[in-house]
């Protein structure tokens, strides 16, 4: 799910890859890597997971993903700065559609440029296509499912201190989900905004291979990252919840803790 600069910088021009730049269009329209596409990924929230939300979040993603030209023929590669949360956010969504070739830059953009690779501004342009593979209903939950699930799982809360205590609450109620263990997603990352190696990993999330895992933030992006996280050290059943704090600290009928 991790590709390096060095083994990027080998296929980048290959018909046979698309590179996904995930960041706003106007930070791509600046620099970014040769032949990308953008696809400013903030601009797709979503925070209904009813049954009807999570499959109306399926028709629109597929759309979304097709007209950037993803198909499960490609190999994909998405970026953004670092290897951070709208990068992630892409990988997980094309892991949803069980896309078989999908990696995240480890590193991003500032150390392709840091490693002296290609940047340029022109734009590239969509190639639009058709992704049929189907839907992997094991790594999304919705607000139903995760309350009848509380405490059965592990839930994993990526967002900062100050938003798990409700400090910053960024919703109609502060706090989160009862029994979330907050592990803030920027511990994912080095000072060189790759991810942690393994075994830093490991000491970080301290939690038994075999559970049962969630993830959620604010909107499913920093939980993405924390999703990838946990894969990258062999963790297997691991579940992100689309509409997290944005839909569960909006819904008064939904339990919280502070």
């Amino acid at each position: 799910m991790f590709i390096s600069t060095m083994d990027l910088a080998k296929i980048y021009k290959d018909d046979s890859v698309l590179i996904i730049d995930a960041r706003s269009y106007k930070d791509y329209s600046k620099s970014h890597i040769p032949g990308a596409v953008s696809l400013d990924l903030f601009s797709f929230h979503w925070a209904d997971t009813s049954e009807k939300g999570l499959i109306s979040f399926g028709e629109h993603m597929r759309k979304i993903l097709s007209y950037a030209g993803v198909d499960e023929n490609k190999k994909i590669i998405f970026y953004d700065n670092t290897s951070g949360m709208l990068a992630a956010r892409g990988v997980w969504m094309c892991l949803y559609f069980s896309h078989p070739d999908v990696q995240m830059l480890d590193g991003g953009l500032s150390n392709w440029t840091g490693e002296n690779q290609p940047t340029e501004t022109e734009s590239t342009i969509y190639k639009p296509s058709r992704l049929t593979t189907p839907i992997d209903p094991s790594i999304i939950i919705g607000f139903e499912e995760l309350n009848e699930n509380i405490g059965k799982v592990t839930i994993i809360d990526a967002r900062s201190p100050e938003e798990f205590d409700g400090t910053t609450p960024r919703a109609a109620r502060g706090g989160h989900i009862p029994t979330a263990k907050n592990i803030d997603w920027n511990n994912n990352l080095d000072d060189s905004g790759k991810l942690k190696s393994d075994e830093e990993l490991e000491s970080l999330y301290q939690i038994d291979k075999e559970t049962e895992i969630v993830t959620y933030c604010q909107g499913a992006y920093r939980a993405a990252n924390s999703y990838l996280s946990l894969k990258k050290i062999g963790f297997k059943n691991i579940k992100v919840y689309l509409g997290s704090w944005g839909e569960w600290g909006n819904d008064l009928n939904l339990p919280i803790e502070k």
